[in-house]
């Protein structure tokens, strides 16, 4: 089998998109798609590169299903099914039958088994370049015939229809390659799918057609539904009713892969003057015909053989104009005569605005000018056929500004969002307004519109959370000729607050005779209307508000209603008039000790032992609620600090770290379960 494929069909496989796009990655994929049915899953894949796809078709692919889902709930463990071991290409002997009756299966055929792959239509350096990409080219065409036709793509290994599924299933299809790995590794490849995804097909969208001079271009959004049709039937109708198909195949979308257009594109020969209705219908990967599109309808028309020029304009007044124009004196007898047509933009909607001009006519006058117009001079034809000039401006002078704005109003909401609203202008030559901010009320403020904004409303947001409280707004009118008027009044707006006031923070605390006294620095936010002060004790769920002070009256508080030997906890916030608050300060916290002291500890004497080098000191407290004893020692001039920290049942205690001839003093206390303590006992000794 040795068949070569013509030209046209190159041309236009290497502007089709294919579904399959050759991956950069350097290690070779199984690409998968599939399609659901309302009983049926159609399954297609291939492997990504031409070595690949060849060692593919050699060893073949095995197909798994892993039901995943049923009724809507994942399975613990999926459920495993091997599908196939070994899709790969029939045999060549049944390619040949199918080579006889699907150009499809031809190319497949060649793409295949072929003994070579040569491309007609080239020669010398051409045929030596087809020579050398051979393997890319029956990659390219095989994947192509697959693409156009799915029972081509299951005959060559490509494609499987699963009809064994259920409606409340869901299933990951995963597709290995058999290429042995020391051969070529390659990744595998799946999808999950299952028959609750079923859409029918849609139709194909935005659907138009520009009926010329004995031919119409239709077109289409092909990008849209890239995902979901690879080429299109195009059908024709002579009668509105009756619709042929045009071409013996489906017309591929001719996009480059890369290209940016959207649209695909279809020139029909016609006959002029005859009514023509066109409809396209979508084929997908696998073969399905969606639904028809919307029709067009028209008819071509000849075109005039010659077009109008506007040559020159002469403004005799603010309203008044005198146009000329070219037209060739031999295309008088081919138009019934001129229509001048008027818009206010170059690319406006043109009216009509002084009709049945004569053929022989070269020149009109024009009486009603605004600020700016733009016309054109259009030769109407004996067939209904117009042709236009291009557009030529007029604008009569003019100097006089638009009057000044007036009635600016506007409200700022809670999210920032400005809603600005005025009076609009009355002058016809209006073009629009620019609007201006700022955030001072002195400053150069800025301005909001890249161009005049041209309705008399206009949305601005703005930053709440900022320091500015006010934001302010003024408005200028512009004529199309760009006259500015005077701003208007500055419009001062209070933004809401929503930016809660800073926290105080407590600056030292002190606790004498049972009052604790706290001393704080005050918020630093300007509109704070009181700081509020709240306690709570150990064990207490809740705060409970103790002080209130009115604005920046006071620093400080003194905290009588505490108890001694009680723990408690204290912060300070802030709120402001908008009735924000701020954090709470971090908490301070305190222990009021119990200011009575117990007796002091008896019997306390130190004893020097001359034969250990020691001093020996002993006491004697008796009381279970004592929790442990603090000695203290000095020596000398130096002053006291705490030395040990003695269990409750201790009486005695050796003094090994000792100087000679030094004056040792000693003060022991005792602490109490409580928190409480002993008044001190002292006792020296010289050493």
């Amino acid at each position: 089998m040795n068949k070569k494929i013509g030209i046209v069909i190159i041309i236009l496989l290497f502007v089709q998109k294919f579904s399959f796009a050759q991956s950069k990655e350097q290690l070779p994929e199984v690409k998968v798609i599939a399609r659901t049915q309302e009983d049926r899953i159609l399954l297609r894949w291939t492997l990504n590169t031409p070595i690949a796809w060849r060692k593919g078709n050699r060893y073949g692919y095995t197909l798994e299903r892993y039901t995943i889902s049923r009724d809507r709930k994942t399975l613990p463990t999926p459920e495993k099914l091997i599908i196939g071991q070994k899709f790969m290409p029939v045999s060549m002997m049944e390619w040949e039958g199918i080579a006889e009756s699907s150009d499809n299966g031809a190319i497949m055929a060649q793409a295949l088994w072929g003994e070579s792959f040569v491309v007609e239509g080239g020669a010398g350096l051409a045929s030596i370049i087809n020579r050398a990409e051979e393997q890319q080219q029956r990659f390219a065409f095989g994947l192509y015939a697959a693409d156009q036709d799915f029972e081509i793509a299951k005959k060559a290994g490509l494609g499987y229809i699963d009809t064994n599924v259920k409606p409340n299933e869901k299933y990951l299809y995963k597709v290995i390659s058999n290429i042995p790995e020391f051969e070529l590794k390659t990744k595998e490849g799946g999808v999950y799918i299952g028959i609750i995804d079923y859409e029918p097909l849609p139709e194909p969208v935005d659907f138009v057609g520009v009926f010329q001079n004995g031919n119409t271009l239709l077109s289409w959004d092909s990008k849209l539904l890239k995902n979901t049709y690879n080429s299109y039937i195009i059908e024709r109708s002579e009668n509105g009713s009756t619709f042929k198909r045009l071409g013996d195949i489906p017309y591929a979308a001719i996009n480059k892969e890369k290209s940016e257009n959207d649209r695909t594109l279809y020139i029909d020969s016609i006959s002029n003057n005859k009514n023509y209705t066109y409809r396209i219908k979508g084929v997908s990967s696998f073969g399905e015909i969606g639904p028809a599109s919307n029709v067009v309808s028209g008819e071509g028309k000849k075109v005039l053989k010659f077009v109008p020029h506007l040559k020159t304009k002469h403004i005799t007044s603010e309203s008044d104009v005198e146009l000329t124009w070219t037209f060739p004196e031999e295309g008088n007898h081919d138009i019934t005569g001129f229509t001048l047509k008027r818009s206010d933009t170059d690319r406006g909607a043109y009216k009509p605005v002084v009709s049945n001009i004569p053929p022989t006519a070269r020149k009109v006058r024009y009486t009603k000018l605004r600020a700016t117009n733009y016309f054109k001079i259009t030769a109407n034809g004996k067939n209904n056929n117009q042709r236009d000039s291009f557009s030529m401006l007029v604008q009569p002078i003019d100097s006089i500004p638009p009057e000044k704005p007036i009635g600016l109003e506007g409200k700022v909401d809670s999210t920032g969002v400005v809603q600005l609203q005025w009076k609009p202008n009355t002058e016809e030559d209006l073009m629009g307004y620019r609007v201006y901010r700022g955030n001072l009320q002195y400053e150069e403020y800025s301005q909001l519109t890249e161009s005049p904004h041209e309705n008399y409303t206009f949305i601005d947001t703005v930053k709440v959370k900022s320091l500015n409280t006010k934001v302010y707004y003024k408005i200028i009118a512009v004529d199309q000729r760009y006259n500015m008027s005077e701003p208007s009044e500055t419009l001062e707006l209070v933004k809401p607050d929503v930016i809660p006031p800073t926290s105080p923070v407590f600056k030292s605390y002190n606790i004498k005779d049972g009052v604790v006294t706290l001393e704080w620095a005050n918020s630093s936010s300007e509109d704070v209307e009181a700081h509020y002060i709240y306690r709570k004790g150990k064990g207490d769920l809740d705060w409970s508000l103790i002080f209130q002070s009115p604005k920046f009256k006071n620093t400080t508080y003194n905290d009588i209603k505490v108890e001694q030997g009680k723990y408690y906890s204290y912060t300070i916030l802030a709120r402001d008039q908008s009735g924000l608050e701020s954090t709470p300060a971090p908490p301070v916290s305190v222990i009021v000790p119990k200011t009575t002291l117990k007796s002091v500890v008896k019997g306390f004497y130190a004893t020097i032992n001359e034969i250990d080098k020691t001093i020996v000191l002993t006491w004697n407290y008796k009381g279970a609620e004592i929790a442990e004893f603090e000695l203290y020692r000095a020596y000398n001039e130096n002053s006291s600090s705490l030395y040990r920290v003695l269990p409750a049942g201790i009486k005695r205690f050796v003094d090994t770290g000792l100087t000679i001839n030094s004056n040792y003093t000693y003060i022991i206390r005792a602490i109490f379960n409580d928190g409480t303590y002993s008044k001190y006992s002292t006792t020296k000794v010289k050493y």
